[in-house]
């Protein structure tokens, strides 16, 4: 495995991004040693709240909640994703993998040693921060889920992964903008879209992705962003993410995973608090699952995060931030 590692010069000055880097190593499944960044912020007594971020994001993300976080009297620890961020970048796209995201999180996770930690998740951080939940569920005491969603066999049957798979192969390798016409009307194929966009267009990149799915028009800030990226080789990570979620046929053992999952969260009794945005194209309505499913979010206060895309840490993070704080203090 060929891995790279953004040079540290590609971060300096980020605006309002000044937090001491922590780093561990991993081990992938081939015996490479990869270094796993993570930010670790707030009284060392305090309740610890994991922050996960999604694709194509990285810690950055939280870098407006953790001073109110930690304000609050919290620990805020935030892990960049292996592909993201600080983190070591392996360089070819088939290095990924959704099972192996969550066995790199599981390594990382149970060298920390951390207890009663609340979940704090959003896109990709809830497709594998609810996995690392199930994997160890009694070092968990609460969640927070924000537009994500944890794909199981209960939702996509294999007609419909079938169907889904026959879809992909129909469309003609799409430009952002074409993604976002297909978000923006509505239709019921377009995730197929952007899946064939990031694996597949010339023209993706980690500005596009942002450009996209996101309102931001600050340069400063989406430097930010893109900082971990100097150019293509670092973005395979960012590229094969939208690959993963288990639509496919062949996502069948990762959906049976999730299944499994889903057995543990149907049995979570801790609080559950759904924090989904009112903007989010993507993941709208997907709240409902959680409510539904998971007896530790019966008679909670759940809350919709009014303006916010689908990054809603970044379009509304004291209104976020503030939900937290609540349900934790509740």
């Amino acid at each position: 495995m060929k891995v790279l590692r953004t040079p540290d010069s590609c971060f300096e000055n980020l605006a309002g991004y000044d937090f001491e880097p922590h780093y561990s190593e991993i081990t992938a499944a081939d015996g490479t040693t990869l270094r796993l960044h993570y930010l670790d912020e707030g009284p060392r007594d305090g309740e610890i709240i994991l922050c996960m971020h999604g694709q194509p994001s990285w810690s950055y993300l939280y870098r407006k909640m953790i001073p109110i976080l930690t304000g609050a009297g919290f620990r805020v620890i935030a892990p960049d994703l292996i592909g993201f961020g600080k983190s070591d970048k392996p360089s070819h796209i088939d290095d990924y993998a959704y099972q192996g995201h969550v066995d790199w999180m599981n390594q990382w996770f149970r060298a920390m040693d951390i207890s009663d930690v609340t979940l704090m998740c959003q896109d990709w951080g809830g497709l594998i921060g609810l996995r690392v939940v199930a994997d160890n569920v009694d070092r968990f005491a609460r969640l927070v889920i924000a537009n994500t969603g944890l794909p199981s066999s209960a939702m996509i049957s294999e007609e419909m992964s079938e169907m889904m798979g026959n879809l992909y192969q129909s469309i003609p390798v799409p430009d952002a903008a074409m993604v976002r016409e297909q978000f923006e009307s509505g239709s019921p194929g377009a995730f197929m879209f952007w899946v064939k966009y990031a694996a597949e267009s010339p023209e993706f990149s980690v500005g596009e992705v942002f450009n996209l799915l996101s309102g931001i028009d600050d340069q400063a800030i989406l430097d930010g962003y893109t900082a971990p990226h100097p150019d293509e080789t670092y973005s395979a990570a960012a590229r094969k993410f939208p690959s993963c979620v288990p639509f496919m046929p062949h996502h069948k053992p990762d959906r049976e995973a999730n299944d499994r999952a889903w057995d543990v969260l149907e049995k979570f009794e801790g609080p559950v608090l759904t924090a989904f945005s009112d903007g989010d194209p993507v993941t709208k309505g997907g709240e409902t699952q959680f409510q539904e499913r998971i007896p530790g979010a019966k008679g909670v206060d759940h809350v919709t995060i009014k303006g916010g895309g689908h990054f809603l840490q970044e379009d509304q993070p004291e209104q976020l931030s503030k939900a937290i704080i609540n349900f934790m203090k509740s």
